[in-house]
């Protein structure tokens, strides 16, 4: 089927970004209502499709726009065309549900900054670029939106970049996606190289007869375009210092929507991974590794935004293990990552609320017993709280356990490694999640004097309430008779497979609460007592190493900024020397050879009659010779 309204969905956003930057301080009264009102005006747009869907039958619901014919080169032919189907219409209601509740909440957020109208353009531009991505129809659409996004976030990140470490934050994020990209270009050339397209309909049509060989390199280059974007391992460095942005950036783009753009590029090319199992397998080691490492990184942060940050890392790697787990992976991988915008955009905009309330201070061991002067804040954050460390019905304890579940019963010994890896980090997120919790909203005082907290304008706090609501109900929803599962199964053919059980779900279900508690309790144990306002030295080589990231920096810098370093020198001196040497060369032999022969052009006629008769003689010479 075909529609005509979804265009509008990018349209808006992205004519309502550029007519906010042309307009410059002539909007700065009203361009972040007008950027609000677009947003949600994309919201409606998107509602009203998705009502449309559901009144369709469950084969027929995807609907297409042809905008233009993009490009026509010989057999090389891209439409320039949208698709919303079950998969992409759940990313339109996240991006433009969740961006519009930031969009109000930054309204007083931002209230006293000087260019509130550029960061709402931007905000705009990131929404356009997002949307374009999970819409597009083909991969050379979705490489548009997804190069939009990474614009958008350097210049979110970099949004106050007077500061110099802000503008090395939003630099750094941006190189480390530029590495992820390279591998969806070359995915995209070896598509075209293998199907003669690059439309998802015409891959999946040809896939049954392409190379194994063929689907893996596309896989593992699609898989490369993931860890870049959702800061996975080894290219996951950059999350944590993106948190330099403001707070509604780090909800939006660093916890709703960008950072999951590599689990919808993978569960979007699922027709490629199911056929291409070593690339699947890498998939599953992945997100098993990435999800380890945040969770092991956020017990050591004692900045609350980093903290969170690394929570994303390590949720997002649930997700991406999810898509490694086949057909019914895909759908709780995708459900996870619903149910995860709710409870993680609402903990970071609770985080910008306690900032906002104690004097931008991020240091959580200068907190403490914030709960009882921010209880509308402390409750949203502990909501959303429950549902990521999974306590049953929160939103959590549905999408996550689903995922540890079909870890566990994945085939062989697999299953046991994978399950067990998804188990241990649900603890570690309960421990560290709880340490949070502790730190900042209960306990002694440890703030300054000088600071005065206290609760959030409603324009902050109804949109964390809101999100708090979808952190206890969207998993129920999602979830209830198996509903998610069946609304994708047409777009990633889960209802083509059957569920194999190891474990039966209860006994999942028990394993899991079982290591929640043991994470909760042993936060409890470690800091319920008097926490030091600075964060002792005095303490193991892991958590030093923890504190550190995991050496991430470290490892990038040895293994891949001084070996570039060193080749970028070698080709430079190589150019240098060889190529313009060379050059150099021919321009001197030139110009001393000039400079010989000018030396015969002295002005004289005695010289030039001179060297007249010589030529006569010489002709005179050469003809006898011929002649002889």
């Amino acid at each position: 089927m075909t529609s005509n309204n979804l265009v509008y969905l990018i349209a808006l956003p992205l004519f309502s970004s550029g007519f906010l930057m042309m307009l410059g301080r002539r909007a700065d009264k009203w361009g972040h209502i007008f950027a609000t009102l677009i947003s949600a005006s994309a919201f409606g747009i998107g509602a009203f499709e998705f009502l449309q869907m559901l009144a369709r039958p469950s084969e027929s619901r995807a609907v297409t726009q042809k905008l233009f014919s993009w490009i026509s080169v010989g057999t090389f032919q891209v439409d320039a065309s949208l698709l919303l189907d079950q998969l992409s219409i759940s990313f339109v209601l996240l991006i433009t549900g969740v961006g519009t509740l930031i969009h109000i909440y930054s309204i007083a957020y931002m209230s006293h900054d000087l260019d509130r109208r550029r960061f709402f353009a931007f905000l705009n531009f990131f929404i356009a670029a997002m949307l374009l991505l999970v819409l597009g129809d083909s991969y050379l659409n979705l490489y548009v939106g997804w190069e939009g996004v990474g614009l958008a976030s350097y210049l979110l990140i970099g949004f106050w970049n007077q500061k110099p470490e802000y503008a090395t934050a939003a630099k750094k994020a941006f190189i480390a996606n530029r590495v992820g990209d390279v591998g969806l270009s070359l995915a995209i050339m070896i598509a075209f190289a293998t199907f003669g397209t690059v439309s998802f309909a015409g891959v999946e049509e040809k896939v049954s007869g392409a190379s194994t060989a063929a689907l893996t390199g596309i896989g593992l280059m699609l898989l490369l375009a993931a860890t870049g974007k959702s800061a996975q391992f080894p290219l996951q460095s950059w999350l944590g210092d993106a948190m330099a942005g403001p707070t509604p950036v780090s909800a939006l783009i660093h916890a709703a929507t960008m950072v999951t753009a590599g689990v919808y590029l993978i569960t979007r090319s699922n027709f490629i991974f199911d056929n291409a199992p070593t690339a699947q397998l890498c998939v599953v080691i992945i997100g098993a590794i990435t999800l380890m490492f945040g969770a092991l990184i956020g017990t050591a942060k004692d900045d609350i935004k980093k903290a969170l940050a690394a929570s994303t890392m390590s949720q997002i790697g649930y997700m991406i293990l999810a898509t490694g787990l086949g057909p019914v992976g895909y759908a709780f991988a995708i459900m996870h990552l619903l149910t995860h915008g709710f409870f993680k955009a609402g903990m970071f905009l609770g985080a910008g609320s306690v900032m906002h309330g104690m004097d931008d201070e991020v240091n959580m061991r200068k907190y403490g017993g914030l709960g009882k002067l921010m209880p509308i804040t402390a409750i949203t954050f502990g909501l959303g709280y429950l549902a990521i460390i999974g306590v049953p019905p929160f939103a959590g304890f549905y999408s996550k356990d689903k995922i540890i579940e079909t870890a566990f019963n994945s085939e062989g010994i697999k299953g046991l490694f994978i399950g067990g890896a998804a188990l241990l980090g649900a603890l570690v997120t309960a421990f560290y999640m709880t340490r949070v919790i502790i730190l900042t909203f209960t306990g002694a005082k440890r703030w300054d004097e000088k600071a005065h907290p206290h609760e959030s304008p409603f324009l902050m706090w109804g949109p964390m309430a809101i999100l708090a609501i979808g952190s206890v109900a969207s998993g129920f929803l999602l979830s209830s008779g198996n509903r998610f599962v069946s609304w994708l199964a047409p777009v990633v053919n889960s209802h083509e497979v059957e569920h194999a059980e190891r474990f039966q779900p209860v006994v999942v279900t028990t394993m899991a609460l079982v290591a929640v508690l043991i994470g909760v309790a042993i936060a409890i144990a470690k800091y319920r007592s008097d926490v030091p306002r600075v964060a002792p030295t005095n303490v193991n080589i892991f958590t030093k190493i923890a504190r550190r990231d995991l050496l991430q920096d470290d490892f990038n810098e040895a293994v891949l900024m001084r070996p570039g370093q060193a080749l970028t020198n070698f080709l430079v001196a190589t150019d240098e020397r060889a190529i313009d040497g060379a050059v150099r060369t021919v321009g001197a032999v030139v110009i001393g050879s000039s400079k010989g022969i000018r030396k015969t052009q002295n002005g004289f006629v005695r010289s030039y009659a001179l060297l007249i008769l010589f030529g006569a003689f010489a002709l005179l010479a050469t003809i006898w010779v011929v002649t002889l």
